[in-house]
């Protein structure tokens, strides 16, 4: 399918979110990545609180799916140390250290590493500075920290990042208000796709936007944060915490082969899709071909995704 050049914004973090990326650049899309920087734990956690630096690791992943030989860059980046003090450390994180000690900022860094890996698009962060997740929980305990989010096993009430303003990245701004399509998803709905939209000026940018607004439902229920959510539940999640019309369409499967399966460790228990559910939610309901077993389908998903960037946005009041 011939793609025109359109402006596509995607928010969000984590494996998801890379997923989409690398579909969109092998069918000739440069989309604009605005990452999350609230990672707390591993190698990013690790680099986050010994150098004072924004966590790399959801920064890098989007980098190296956009890379034009990302073959080769992939598995330097992704490659992990076993041995010694650096046992856990990822090549690309350690290397995006490095780069924003030598050049002096965070920004320039990713510029920089942009620049050697030739990525097709651009990663922005989502803020001037690295915030932290704070979670009151429905058993009226608050959680604080991303990976203690990720392990805890009540279900999250609200959602706030500390400090409540980190500062909206403005070329993240900058890239919202000239986007014809906005895309918020596929990832972890409280670690990933949340909190960039926490972020006051990120959110007033969004709502105030004349694009379409795409949200990508999850294909399965993410153990300690979403079990029991069906992909209507996601969308009151979302409006809860940025705001209504913050979806206009939901992307979800229209070949469900996910059925409930043991891998190791974990259940992978499938979200529900109702479709007459999520129209009365008033968002539209859009089905493709875009999964692989349990998983996104990177290119089959972008497709998807840019024939909704050809559409115009709906009318809002």
């Amino acid at each position: 399918m011939p793609v025109r050049r359109a402006n596509i914004v995607c928010i969000g973090g984590g494996t998801g979110l890379s997923t989409l990326l690398r579909g969109l650049k092998e069918i000739g899309v440069r989309p604009t990545a605005i990452v999350t920087l609230t990672d707390d734990g591993g190698s990013s956690g690790r680099l986050r609180r010994e150098l004072d630096i924004p966590p790399p690791g959801d920064v890098r992943a989007c980098l190296v799916a956009l890379a034009e030989d990302e073959s080769f860059m992939a598995d330097m980046f992704r490659y992990r140390f076993s041995r010694g003090e650096l046992t856990g450390h990822s090549l690309g994180n350690l290397f995006l250290a490095a780069l924003t000690e030598m050049a002096g900022s965070f920004d320039e860094a990713v510029a920089l590493t942009s620049h050697v890996l030739a990525i097709h698009g651009n990663v922005l962060p989502a803020t001037q500075r690295p915030a932290a997740l704070t979670a009151e929980m429905e058993d009226g305990r608050v959680v604080e920290g991303e990976s203690a989010l990720a392990t805890d096993r009540s279900h999250v009430r609200r959602l706030r990042l500390e400090p409540a303003d980190p500062g909206a990245h403005h070329a993240a701004l900058w890239a919202i208000e000239r986007a014809e399509l906005i895309v918020l998803g596929p990832g972890s709905l409280f670690s990933s796709t949340l909190p960039p939209l926490l972020v006051p000026r990120i959110r007033e940018t969004l709502l105030a936007s004349g694009a379409r607004r795409l949200y990508i439902a999850n294909l399965l229920q993410e153990p300690n944060e979403t079990i029991g959510y069906d992909a209507g539940k996601h969308i009151d999640r979302l409006v809860q915490h940025v705001g209504e019309g913050v979806v206009d369409s939901v992307l979800i499967p229209s070949v469900r082969r996910v059925p409930t399966a043991h891998v190791p460790d974990e259940v992978l228990i499938p979200v529900e899709f109702d479709r007459d559910d999520l129209a009365e939610r008033g968002v539209e309901v859009v089905a493709a071909r875009i999964t692989h077993g349990h998983q996104h389908d990177p290119e089959p998903l972008a497709r998807a995704v840019a024939r909704q960037a050809l559409r115009a946005a709906p009318v809002r009041r």
